[in-house]
């Protein structure tokens, strides 16, 4: 048995990340995804190539995938689409704002070939309202969504960091996008009607900050407005940036530094650990491990967000801290999972592919590539019991499947070599 999209074929029109996400998550469950390259690969083939075309980046964000080389400028291209629209469920497209449009492969011009067409797209801002034709990507919208000034991190000029070394924004966002699909094909599925889907990397962002940003004047007059107060002020008397992050505070301002001390991080004495203790339960056991018995956060009339206990929280930090460097992160991840206590070492990416925790739970992908040979990658999001998830294919060479796709359009073999000899397609 195929995955739950089997039989679904997906035309991707994609660049940078979450675009590409969204078409690798649609072809673990299953779709035949379909990605339309540039006659010349693009800069995403070229980027860090190790081989000509071929770079780790591209494989990760492309495994699972068909290529075919396409010149969406070429005056054949409009015809080509008119023949290989019919056969695809799903369009998925992340181009900057107008591109689509500019070349013909909006919605508004593929339904015409197909009615019940699904077209997905994701954007810097959304296609509605004064932000919708700027341009956007990761860090933006980590800026502009909050989760840049909610880290509190300023480097040495005084300017933000990023949250994150990763697209913190475009992976979630690809994920939504494959979500939208996957609703839109259900939908389709029981009224026969197409639709157009659309997300953005602004809201993605603001999915994540969604405790913050939402407004509840009641609880927001307990802690949201005071703060809001004290950061008006500071950028009242010309404040710079790291003044008005360090006056909101980081989470360990907002909820309290008490949460650190059993929900963060430690150095132990051969690198690092983080516990995740959240319940009461959790927190003794702790204290019981490491014979911690003075801890005035454990009392529930203890004010943890008033400035005259900080020295006391902060005295509790040191013993924990203290305590911890004196054993191996190995040894302590034994004692805090025989006590059910959530903790993890703290692992370099690098480390992970030949982890045998992470290998033993499924998560790796094992692939061949006809050109670099065998790979792994993390796979499929989501595992289930009545279909399998997580596709076997690598990512394509450029142009590998032109003539293949265009095939199964219908076109004949003199018609793709018409089209190859004008420049409109690419081949290998």
């Amino acid at each position: 048995m195929g995955g739950p999209l089997e039989g679904i074929r997906v035309l991707e029109f994609t660049q940078i990340i979450a675009g590409p996400f969204c078409g690798v998550a649609l072809a673990d469950f299953g779709a035949d995804v379909v990605k339309v390259e540039p006659i010349d690969g693009g800069p995403s083939r070229r980027r860090r190539s190790v081989l000509p075309g071929e770079n780790k980046t591209f494989h990760a964000l492309n495994r699972g995938k068909r290529s075919v080389a396409i010149d969406l400028k070429h005056p054949d291209a409009e015809s080509l689409m008119a023949r290989l629209v019919p056969t695809v469920d799903v369009v998925v497209s992340n181009m900057g704002h107008g591109a689509a449009e500019r070349l013909g492969i909006d919605y508004d011009s593929l339904r015409r070939y197909r009615e019940d067409l699904i077209w997905a797209e994701n954007t810097g801002f959304g296609s509605h309202g004064r932000n919708a034709s700027r341009a956007g990507s990761d860090i933006v919208a980590q800026a502009y969504s909050g989760l840049m000034a909610a880290e509190v991190k300023c480097d040495e000029l005084g300017g933000p960091e990023l949250v994150q070394c990763t697209g913190i924004v475009d992976y979630p966002a690809g994920v939504v996008l494959a979500m939208g699909v996957c609703a839109a094909l259900l939908h389709r599925e029981r009224t026969g009607e197409g639709q157009l889907v659309r997300s953005s990397l602004l809201s993605t962002g603001m999915m994540m900050m969604g405790r913050e940003i939402a407004r509840s004047p009641i609880f927001d007059a307990v802690t949201r407005d005071p703060m809001m107060e004290r950061v008006n002020a500071v950028r009242e008397r010309g404040g710079d940036y790291c003044e008005v992050v360090t006056e909101r505070g980081g989470v360990y301002d907002l909820l309290g530094p008490q949460l650190r001390l059993y929900y963060g991080g430690y150095a132990v004495r051969d690198g690092a650990i983080i516990i995740g203790a959240l319940s009461d339960r959790n927190r003794q056991q702790i204290r019981n491990l490491l014979g911690i018995d003075d801890d005035p956060t454990e009392d529930l009339e203890f004010d943890v967000l008033d400035p005259a206990n900080r020295p006391a929280i902060d005295r509790t930090h040191r013993k924990i801290a203290a305590a911890l460097r004196t054993r191996t992160a190995d040894e302590w991840i034994a004692e805090l999972d025989r006590l059910g206590v959530p903790a993890s070492k703290v692992y370099l990416p690098e480390e992970l592919a030949d982890d045998p925790g992470v290998r033993e739970a499924g998560i790796m992908l094992d692939v061949e590539h006809e050109l670099t040979g065998p790979e792994q990658f993390v796979g499929a999001l989501v595992e289930m019991s009545a279909t399998p998830t997580g596709s076997p294919r690598p990512s394509p060479l450029h142009g590998r499947h032109t003539s293949e796709v265009l095939g199964e359009a219908g076109l004949s073999a003199e018609e793709i070599e018409a089209l190859h000899v004008h420049g409109a397609v690419a081949t290998p």
